[in-house]
């Protein structure tokens, strides 16, 4: 086998997130070779929580229990969707925060993408539903069915967003998670 052909055949897990402060959506998927299939998603629950600092510990913990039991090659994340309500939108970017510290943390590659360039690459519409979305998502993974929660299939999609797009988006932390991301970042360094 050529050194081409074993590349093709690497295997890589994607963790892929939605980011939220009612409700986080996380996918996983196994990517070999340009295949990839379901290995697991769901929905971290964090309505319960009042306190936003919980919510935000409790993310932390849930993200880095997932990274600790599947060890991701990568993390995607959907960027905020930027909205009228300012104080939702520093909430929301909090809480995609923590997901992405929980991911430098342990030194795993992660990258953003908009909405609608995720929509586009799982659809082919930037405009889509989420109930498209998921429908798409149930084709491409052979889902049985779909979820009673969508956060979990839009997280889904980041993760195949991703695979789709691997090489063509710069990835942050790639080498070195906080030494790394810092020195890509020196302008958010206080001195």
């Amino acid at each position: 086998m050529g050194k081409e052909a074993k590349i093709q055949q690497k295997e890589k897990i994607i963790l892929g997130i939605d980011p939220g402060t009612t409700v986080m959506g996380y996918g996983l998927i196994l990517v070999r070779g340009n295949s990839y299939s379901l290995l697991q998603f769901g929905v971290i629950h964090l309505k319960k929580y009042s306190d936003h600092a919980l919510k935000l510990k409790k993310i932390f913990d849930k993200i880095s229990g997932i990274l600790d039991e599947f060890s991701p090659d990568a993390v995607a994340l959907e960027a905020p969707f930027y909205g009228q309500n300012v104080q939702s939108m520093l909430k929301l970017g909090r809480a995609q925060g923590v997901a992405m510290a929980a991911a430098l943390a342990k030194e795993i590659a992660i990258t953003e993408y908009a909405p609608k360039k995720v929509k586009q690459s799982v659809t082919g519409n930037g405009n889509a539903s989420k109930v498209q979305v998921a429908e798409m998502l149930k084709t491409l993974l052979n889902l049985q069915e779909l979820p009673q929660l969508l956060d979990a299939t839009d997280a889904l999609a980041v993760a195949l967003c991703h695979h789709f797009h691997e090489g063509r988006v710069q990835t942050r932390g790639r080498s070195g998670g906080w030494k790394s991301f810092l020195s890509e970042n020196p302008d958010r360094i206080k001195k």
